[in-house]
């Protein structure tokens, strides 16, 4: 049998009010509040926290809303946003939508629904360009995407200079036929893109683009049409790790030594890039340092509702391996 507030109050001698107030921040004596969680121990009630929340506006719960936790980055930002939450005393709840505007649609309902504090969120581009500032009635900080100028405060990676400093770097090795092969649900895949193509520009090079979904199995089905026709790229840039991953399938499935048939070179320093034969050129995003700031920016987005939207924007790091090397 369930254990409610009347057995305890009955159990402290006081009104159920008084237990309220004890085990809440009412009025009491210290005397009084002692004599209740005497009650509560001897009793073993346990608090309806799903009450309590409807009766609170604030829950001391973070929502964080990523596009694929399969994919190591946000993995690893979700990690850093989990250790900054824990540390101001807040929980996580954390929802994978798969890229999915629909998925991302009914957790942002969820959100509502849970009354959280706040939300990190990271957007398709299709959602990002669809919400206005105000339309969401809880605190939000976009993380790896952007939305509209003013719209939401954002963390993002300079994606453009990212995506031109590996064709800087392909073509001071000396490839010329450098293709990009982009994710199709993202502003940063479109940030990359634009990156890369003026960088092609800017070396006199014929930019070679195509688009895929930001998987894995995509990218490798999409590398390996490309690889297997006429006028395939001697150097090919991948636009995040999951799609690097495809890229690397698809060159072993062809026969296609790494780099002398194709040099490969993409975003993301996980401990995999490293340790394959031969090692890849990837760039390094800041990780830690995104979920950080997503989580700073969300906490004075709390305290300050009506400042100015910010967006921070961080740099990579090149991490240049034998992958993009012409021997």
């Amino acid at each position: 049998m369930s254990v409610g507030i009347r057995d305890v109050a009955r159990a402290a001698g006081v009104s159920t009010a008084t237990v309220s107030r004890a085990l809440g921040k009412g009025p009491v004596s210290e005397a009084l509040r002692e004599q209740v969680q005497a009650a509560v121990r001897a009793t073993g009630y346990r608090p309806n926290l799903s009450a309590r929340r409807l009766r609170s506006q604030a829950t001391q719960t973070i929502g964080l809303i990523v596009a694929d936790i399969r994919n190591p980055f946000f993995t690893a930002v979700s990690r850093s946003v989990e250790d900054a939450a824990f540390q101001a005393g807040m929980r996580v709840i954390l929802c994978n939508t798969d890229e999915d505007p629909e998925r991302e649609a009914m957790y942002l309902r969820l959100m509502q629904e849970e009354r959280v504090t706040g939300v990190i969120f990271a957007p398709t581009r299709a959602t990002a360009q669809g919400l206005k500032a105000g339309d969401l009635d809880f605190p939000a900080v976009f993380i790896d995407r952007a939305g509209p100028p003013g719209s939401y405060d954002a963390v993002v990676l300079d994606n453009a200079a990212a995506a031109a400093a590996l064709v800087d770097h392909l073509a001071e090795q000396g490839f010329r036929r450098i293709g990009g092969l982009f994710g199709s649900t993202s502003s940063t895949a479109q940030e990359r893109r634009a990156g890369y193509e003026a960088a092609m520009a800017r070396h006199g090079l014929a930019p070679a683009a195509r688009a895929c979904l930001p998987n894995a199995a995509a990218a490798e089905a999409e590398a390996a049409r490309w690889l297997s026709g006429e006028a395939r790229p001697e150097a090919l840039i991948l636009s995040n790790g999951l799609m690097l991953m495809g890229a690397v399938r698809a060159a072993r499935g062809l026969s296609l030594p790494v780099p002398g048939g194709l040099a490969l070179a993409g975003f993301d320093n996980e401990p995999w890039t490293e340790l394959v034969e031969p090692g890849l050129t990837v760039i390094e995003q800041p990780v830690a340092e995104i979920g950080a700031e997503a989580m700073s920016l969300l906490f004075e987005r709390i305290r300050t509702p009506d400042q100015p939207v910010r967006k921070v924007v961080l740099s990579g790091r090149p991490v240049l391996r034998s992958s993009s090397r012409r021997g």
